[in-house]
């Protein structure tokens, strides 16, 4: 299995359309073959921080995620509205 914390930091003018990506991204995501959990996170302490959390059966399943639409689409709004930071665990 695969895990990755994806850590966003955004400023709060674009708070409301980074989340939403978030959102979109996840809803499409947990429906994908292989996707085992997929979730956002709103830290309590730094309302800037966002984590997306995702577990994946394996390496192909992420990959063919990472070719999905709706990855596509929502990944290059979070690039180009945050600051991204990922790390990744294989268990």
């Amino acid at each position: 299995m695969i895990r990755l914390n994806v850590f966003i930091s955004v400023e709060d003018v674009n708070r409301a359309k980074v989340l939403d990506a978030a959102k979109e991204l996840t809803a499409a995501s947990v429906k994908e073959d292989g996707c085992i959990a997929y979730d956002i996170f709103e830290s309590a302490t730094r309302g800037n921080v966002l984590l997306i959390c995702e577990t994946w059966k394996d390496g192909e399943s992420l990959s063919s995620h990472e070719t999905t639409a709706a990855f596509i689409k929502n990944i290059a709004i979070l690039k180009e509205l945050t600051a991204i930071k990922v790390e990744k665990f294989e268990f």
